[in-house]
């Protein structure tokens, strides 16, 4: 590595300190609520960056740095690295730091070319005492309005989760500690920058915003800074020195012809540095005498507006000076919004790569063109320069054909990140991720098999990054720019899977049906049937994410629709029918047939198709479930859980399976009670790179068991992270909530805190109950959470009651084991006949729930004073891992019981 500290981004710091702790790729991922292969880049990453050989040697170089810790240094992550030197500004660059010691946001405001980017750059290279958990700089240039946060997250390095705004994700991350964000160039998408500013700084009151801008972003409490030209008579002159001897090491100037030239360049940084890039050819005196007729015209006034047109007139001027390649190859550099590398350059401008290269190296040295070295050499133009580019660009007529050659070259690089040679494509991606989006927006409306090419590469690109509501967008962009119906009905089916991974189930709705309609246009009845029959599935079999419900008979028409458009020898088209006529063939919802729920079973397992198969598996789960028979629910849970693997994680078709795979299997384990196997899976969905991190769905599948194996305090963390976040997210329908707002209220009681017992409890149908159909199926859980507290408690003034409450028979209910466990137990505890009466029903609960059969033993204890079952009872707790069951009774051992009423 040398003597040279090697230089990391905050992602990278965090990575490499949760290497250290020897967590698996997967781990990193869950903690750092980013995808598998994002982790992969970024470690990728560091063994280049530290030049050792594996994961075990990045582990020991991790030190002292722990489990969330701030990165070395704190300095923001893509932050550029200037490659000439800072020339004045001290006083602007100590009001900088004054202003962001104390305010929330600080706007660098003025012209183009006066030099703000460069002060937010050398600020941001000494904040890091201020914020030492980093943050990002986002260059905004090449960012469309509608991805300021994609740019940011970009940057930062996170992703999206379903059912959260990435807004929302980028706030999780930056509210771990003070941090910095540089919003780099605003003026152009005022609005959204200013929004997205504001959403940022309500939700991370540590986190502080540097913008730079031609404008006010407007927001309460802004400070703004005038950014102002260079002083003449000092700071101008320095300048054009020290830009004239890097193009010239001879160069040498009679003082006052400089600051003649200075002075009339108005003391912009932009304008002094094109003047002193043709110094070495003109010399000082040539410089002056050349641009006279330029500034000339602009006697009169110095004003904002004037200096803004004297910057202008220099552009015009030093492209003037350029020979004829040069002037062609810099007007076509205008197709690029951002950074360009040779690859790019050859194919938007047609040139040769050595051509490029070698009038590159030419607009380097006239200061119109920017060089970033790096693995791979990238170029790009300033704003304003650019700007006058552009103009450039329309006057020749070429530009058509320029900008159809911006979008091949778009759709190329975007199929080639699709299939990577090396693990780095995440890293690839957020580097052109700008450019190809405004390829794409540059694209005129219509059939066009180009840009239907790159919204496609584009929707899988951004879904394995893991934006996924951008992936959806670009889904639907690709149907619009389908050139055939086929084309577009499977961009709709593709966008579907998107919404149902963000569980806008509506939205999914009615795109499978805009892809039936695509199909059908085309002629391809098979995939007519398979969108309908997908379409009445999903309603069926997820009814309570829906915000406004379809009607069963507008169902069966889809069904029927379905049936007659497909062929039934086609294996697909008669799995997806068997599939959606179980889910739809019940009483009610969530209620599938189970005849027809194995029919559909054995049609999926003839595709060979793990997500059809799993479909099909939970038809007849959900039948098992909802019928009381909870082992063979719990069972076939566990076949779904081993077609994981085949399952592609970044494809957006298995993703909503692995969400569902993964609910399912944890609430059926906890309605086993196999808490072992509860935990097991809990903390594989944890790890899951999509799904793990969401702060509100992931934490209610994970509570239960949590609250169960008596890891009380850790469930609560969840809990409390969970109901804000739901709340944040506007409180949107999410029936697994219901179920752990119960088991949090149970936390809460048996730790003695009845009062946020009883908050927790009115929580259920003050918020997620009232958006749940299916709330009554959860009444057995809240007589469980009344009697296991009063069990701890010893309060059996309600041992009757809740007795009776507990046999209520409910249809579809999961949690009657436990209740009628607990609420036996408080009545055996109060001396009622009743409980003895219930203990083959017990016997019966036993045999379908582990929790309730241990309970069972205790429950004999109690009534028959059975050693031997109260031993039972604690060595079924122990193999369990209830630990707080298992400690409650061990106290009832009589020996046990002596020895502590001793201590009393």
């Amino acid at each position: 590595m040398g003597d040279h500290p090697v230089e990391v981004s905050a992602r990278e710091a965090e990575v490499l300190a949760l290497l250290g702790l020897r967590l698996a790729n997967a781990q990193i991922a869950g903690r750092l609520h980013v995808s598998v292969r994002t982790v992969e880049g970024h470690v990728s990453s560091l063994l280049r960056k530290y030049g050792v050989a594996g994961r075990s040697e990045l582990a020991g170089l991790a030190g002292t740095v722990g489990d969330g810790a701030p990165p070395p240094q704190g300095r923001p992550a893509g932050l550029p690295k200037a490659r000439t030197s800072f020339i004045g500004r001290a006083a602007e660059r100590e009001a900088v730091l004054s202003a962001l010691r104390d305010g929330r946001l600080v706007t660098l405001l003025g012209p183009g070319g006066v030099g703000k980017t460069r002060l937010a750059m050398a600020v941001g290279e000494e904040v890091g005492p201020l914020f030492p958990f980093g943050g990002a700089f986002v260059d905004l240039a090449p960012v469309d309005s509608g991805f300021v946060a994609r740019a940011a997250a970009e940057a930062l390095g996170v992703s999206e989760r379903p059912r959260q705004p990435l807004e929302e994700t980028i706030a999780e991350r930056l509210a771990r500690g003070r941090s910095l964000l540089i919003l780099d160039n605003c003026e152009h998408l005022l609005d959204a920058a200013a929004g997205f500013a504001e959403r940022i700084l309500s939700a991370c009151p540590a986190s502080t915003i540097l913008a730079t801008s031609r404008e006010r972003l407007g927001l309460p409490g802004e400070q703004v800074l005038h950014v102002g030209p260079l002083p003449l008579g000092s700071d101008a002159e320095r300048l054009f020195t020290d830009r004239a001897l890097a193009a010239d090491p001879d160069h040498a100037a009679d003082p006052a012809v400089v600051a003649d030239l200075c002075a009339r360049l108005d003391g912009l940084p932009l304008a002094i540095e094109l003047a002193a890039a043709r110094s070495a050819s003109l010399g000082a005196s040539g410089l002056l005498t050349a641009l006279g007729d330029y500034l000339r015209l602009l006697a009169g006034g110095r004003g904002p507006a004037v200096r803004h047109r004297s910057l202008r007139r220099v552009i015009g001027w030093s492209h003037d000076l350029l020979d004829e390649e040069e002037r062609t190859l810099w007007r076509r550099l205008a197709a690029f919004t951002g950074s360009f590398d040779l690859t790019a350059v050859s194919a938007v401008c047609d040139v040769t790569p050595a051509a490029g290269a070698d009038i590159l190296g030419r607009l380097v040295d006239k200061s119109l063109v920017m060089h970033r070295r790096g693995p791979v050499s990238r170029w790009r133009m300033l704003a304003t320069i650019r700007a006058c580019a552009a103009e450039r660009l329309e006057l020749s007529g070429e530009r058509a054909e320029v900008r159809h050659r911006h979008l091949v070259w778009a759709a190329d690089t975007a199929a080639a990140l699709e299939d990577p040679e090396d693990d780095r494509w995440c890293e690839d991606f957020d580097t052109v991720a700008a450019e190809l989006r405004a390829a794409l927006a540059a694209a005129p409306p219509g059939p066009h098999p180009v840009s239907y090419r790159l919204a496609r590469s584009l929707s899988r690109l951004s879904y394995a990054r893991r934006f996924l509501e951008e992936s959806q967008g670009h889904y639907q962009r690709a149907a619009g720019y389908a050139p055939t119906a086929s084309a577009a009905a499977d961009a709709w089916r593709s966008a579907a899977d998107c919404a149902q991974v963000m569980h806008d189930t509506g939205r999914a709705f009615e795109s499978r049906l805009a892809s039936a309609a695509a199909a059908r246009t085309a002629g391809d009845g098979d995939a007519q049937a398979i969108a309908l029959a997908r379409a009445a599935e999903l309603a069926g079999r997820f009814p309570a994410t829906f915000r406004a419900e379809i009607p069963r008979d507008r169902l069966g028409e889809l069904l029927e629709e379905a049936a007659g458009a497909g062929s039934p020898a086609d294996p697909a088209v008669a799995a997806h029918l068997a599939c959606a006529a179980a889910w739809n063939a019940g009483p009610h919802k969530l209620a599938p047939d189970p005849v027809l729920g194995a029919r559909a079973v054995e049609a999926a397992r003839a595709t060979a198709d793990p997500v059809l198969i799993s479909g099909a598996l939970d038809a007849l789960r959900t039948a098992a479930a909802t019928s009381g028979r909870l082992r063979d629910a719990h069972r076939l849970s566990g076949e779904r859980l081993a077609l994981l693997p085949r399952m592609d994680a970044d494809d957006p078709y298995s993703a909503p399976e692995i969400d569902d795979v993964y609910g399912g299997a944890c609430a059926d384990a906890v309605a086993a009670g196999d808490l072992p196997a509860a935990t097991a899976t809990a903390h594989r969905l944890l790890a899951d790179g999509l799904l793990g991190g969401h702060p509100y769905l992931s934490a209610a599948k994970v509570i239960p068991a949590l609250v169960l194996t008596g890891d009380l305090p850790e469930a609560l963390r969840y809990a409390i992270t969970m109901w804000d976040s739901w709340q944040r997210a506007g409180r949107p329908p999410a029936f697994g909530l219901s179920a752990a707002v119960h088991f949090t209220s149970l936390a809460y009681g048996l730790l003695g805190d009845r009062e946020l017992s009883e908050r927790w409890r009115t929580r259920v149908d003050a918020g997620v109950g009232t958006r749940n159909p299916f709330q009554d199926q959860l009444t057995p859980l809240a007589c469980f959470t009344d009697a296991r507290i009063a069990v701890h408690t010893g309060d059996l003034s309600d041992a009757a009651g809740l007795l009776e409450r507990a046999f209520r028979h409910v249809p579809g209910a999961r949690y009657e084991p436990y209740a009628h466990a607990a609420a036996v137990e408080l009545a055996a505890m109060a001396g009622l006949p009743e409980a003895e009466k219930q203990l083959p029903a017990l016997e019966a609960d036993a045999e379908q729930n582990d929790w309730a059969g241990a309970c069972l033993e205790r429950v004999k204890w109690r009534i028959h004073g059975d050693g031997a079952a109260l031993e039972a009872s604690i060595q079924s707790w122990e193999r369990l891992g209830a630990r707080f069951e298992h400690a409650r009774t061990l106290l009832l051992r009589p020996d046990v019981a002596e020895s502590a009423a001793s201590l009393r």
